[in-house]
């Protein structure tokens, strides 16, 4: 693969930051790459854990797009409203190649109009809230449906990005690039999904994200309600 690929991360305020660079350390990677990161000014961008990222074009100036990526963070709650980022991803994903999102991003593309009908994923807490924008929740880390890929919770944007490796260049240049980054997973415990989870350590997370997710649920109906107006 020579030709030029345009990627391009949409950021904003509270983004979560693994999200983002995972998926950009792995597709950087890809020969011909060109990545741009998107905001809506070039002013530094607020991740969820200290660092700041700086934007290298506004939305306003992003060339047309080969690879569009959300990443999530709880920053999705401003982004879905907020007017101007929901145009810029309806009219990058109206002509791009590739559409895509990791974690919670996967509910910008929803009020883009991206998802509706088609199969999707995104973190295991969220997952059945993607029913609020037309999509079918597929329980798996990684989700392709045609030109639409997304990835599930946070480190799942690593294995989404090596998913789209392998479509974009092969699975040697995958291969490489996983080398590359020695990319072998042995995690010292083994509780990255629900369903590996005990009834205790579940138990504690779900009460952890119990107020989010009653303030999430509830912006949804609150878009849903005002898009019946």
């Amino acid at each position: 693969m020579t030709a030029t690929l345009t990627i391009g991360f949409l950021l904003f305020d509270d983004i979560t930051q693994l999200d983002f660079t995972g998926p950009l350390q792995v597709l950087s990677r890809v020969p011909g790459a060109k990545v741009h990161l998107v905001g809506k000014t070039l002013d530094p961008v607020r991740t969820d854990c200290g660092p700041f990222i700086l934007p290298d074009t506004t939305i306003a100036a992003c060339p047309d797009l080969d690879l569009i990526c959300i990443p999530g963070g709880f920053g999705v709650d401003a982004a879905m409203q907020d007017a101007e980022i929901v145009d810029f991803v309806k009219r990058q994903g109206a002509q791009a190649r590739y559409v895509t999102s990791v974690c919670t991003g996967a509910f910008i593309l929803g009020a883009a109009g991206l998802l509706a009908g088609r199969q999707a994923t995104t973190h295991w807490r969220y997952h059945e809230l993607l029913t609020a924008f037309g999509a079918e929740p597929v329980k798996a880390r990684v989700v392709r449906d045609g030109n639409l890929f997304t990835g599930g919770g946070v480190t799942a944007g690593i294995d989404f990005a090596f998913t789209v490796v392998v479509e974009l260049a092969g699975e040697t240049v995958a291969q490489a690039i996983q080398l590359g980054l020695e990319y072998d997973p042995h995690p010292p415990v083994d509780c990255g999904s629900p369903d590996k989870a005990c009834v205790h350590v579940r138990g504690a997370v779900e009460q952890r994200f119990a107020p989010r997710m009653e303030a999430f649920e509830g912006l949804l109906r609150e878009m849903r309600a005002t898009e019946a107006v």
